[in-house]
């Protein structure tokens, strides 16, 4: 599940939403009028363009001209997501799963900011657009390799919601910013803006799906594995390559390892070795994956199967001293 907060400084969010709700408008203006899709959000799933365009430009109470007026949240599942809710609701369904999966991602919005007052979507002032198509933009490695034009219609199910919301709450007087990266450190910017931890709710958005429609998640297609292994320290990937190798061999249940590589994302362990102990009575078999990686000589990880620790002789009374226990 691919979650994202459009940053200000990319977006052009300190004026109307006008331009934007425009945008979003164009799947409208292009398809049949049985296709319609019009905004929802927790209330109503029948919203006019005009609607939401009027509600979020008046929600502004003491916002100055520099400051972001509303954020644009995109929600959007995976192919091996959409094919699961396809085949537990049929295809007819889908677009209806993911209206309510995004109501609870705004309840999860508004619970991140530890806020009082901020108890779910309730108390926020959003609409969604739910978008059937993407196309190919110059980013994407097939534009960039010519085997696809930019702005070409990109094939398969391309179900995916976009969010605006609004900077101000339903009272028009608590300023939230999803921006805000204080994370609670310095209390009073946190006063004023909440403690938002932007991960936080990538994950809460990621777990929130496997609970209510049942996936199977695996390893790799998590956000902390992918957060790992492009922004994470040496120590983490060491400790990811440990779990990644353990996992062909254990036979703890998947949820274990999931909860194992949030935990590495946020920094909870010290050393392979600290993650084996923690994971406790369901080590199994990590126990005899070698913890050090394998690097090439120029220093990068190399993708290695899981290894057998070699016994020396007289260097470990048991296995449990040899990771620390």
């Amino acid at each position: 599940m691919y979650i994202n907060i459009t940053d200000n400084k990319a977006a052009d969010n300190k004026g109307s939403c006008g331009p934007l709700v425009n945008y979003l408008e164009k799947e409208n203006r292009t398809g049949a009028q049985e296709t319609l899709e019009r905004w929802f959000n927790h209330i109503d799933q029948s919203y006019e363009d005009y609607e939401v365009r009027r509600t979020i430009d008046s929600n502004i109470a003491k916002l100055g001209k520099d400051d972001a007026k509303f954020f644009l949240i995109n929600i959007s599942p995976s192919q091996k997501e959409l094919t699961h809710l396809e085949e537990k609701y049929g295809a007819d369904k889908i677009s209806e799963m993911l209206k309510k999966y995004t109501v609870k991602v705004m309840d999860e919005y508004a619970r991140n900011f530890n806020r009082n007052g901020i108890k779910s979507s309730h108390d926020l002032v959003w609409f969604a657009k739910l978008e059937n198509n993407r196309y190919y933009t110059y980013n994407d490695k097939e534009v960039k390799n010519g085997t696809r034009r930019r702005g070409e219609l990109k094939q398969g199910d391309q179900r995916h919601v976009q969010v605006i919301v609004s900077r101000k709450d339903l009272t028009n007087k608590i300023k939230l910013s999803p921006m805000n990266s204080s994370r609670g450190r310095n209390i009073e910017h946190s006063k004023k803006m909440g403690q938002f931890d932007r991960m936080t709710f990538k994950q809460c958005g990621e777990t929130l799906f496997d609970r209510e429609f049942g996936f199977e998640r695996g390893l790799k297609d998590t956000i902390a594995y992918a957060n790992i292994r492009k922004n994470g320290t040496l120590e983490q990937r060491i400790q990811l390559d440990t779990l990644e190798a353990g996992t062909a061999l254990n036979e703890d249940p998947n949820n274990e390892t999931l909860a194992i590589v949030h935990d590495i994302s946020k920094e909870m362990f010290g050393s392979s070795a600290e993650m084996l102990e923690t994971m406790g009575s369901t080590i199994g078999k990590f126990l005899d994956i070698m913890l050090e990686p394998i690097y090439d000589t120029e220093g990068s990880t190399i993708p290695n199967e899981p290894r057998r620790k070699k016994k020396k002789k007289g260097r470990y009374k048991d296995q449990s001293r040899q990771i620390g226990m």
